[in-house]
């Protein structure tokens, strides 16, 4: 897996744009806000009731892992 739910959701982002739209789509539309650059993506995921090992799962799929 490249994306990892210990990784910091702007870490992601920075690394693998295309993965902003399944951020977005799974609920997590604060891309910009000041936590996602402090954040690991289970932080925001359990922030916004988002399953975790789901939305990874998306990510890694738009990156080809």
């Amino acid at each position: 897996m490249a994306i990892t739910k210990d990784m910091s959701i702007m870490e992601v982002v920075t690394k693998y744009p295309d993965t902003v739209p399944v951020f977005m789509e799974s609920g997590m539309g604060c891309i910009g806000c000041a936590a996602a650059h402090y954040e690991n993506i289970e932080q925001g995921a359990m922030a916004h009731g988002i399953d975790v090992d789901s939305l990874i799962q998306g990510l890694n799929n738009v990156v080809g892992e």
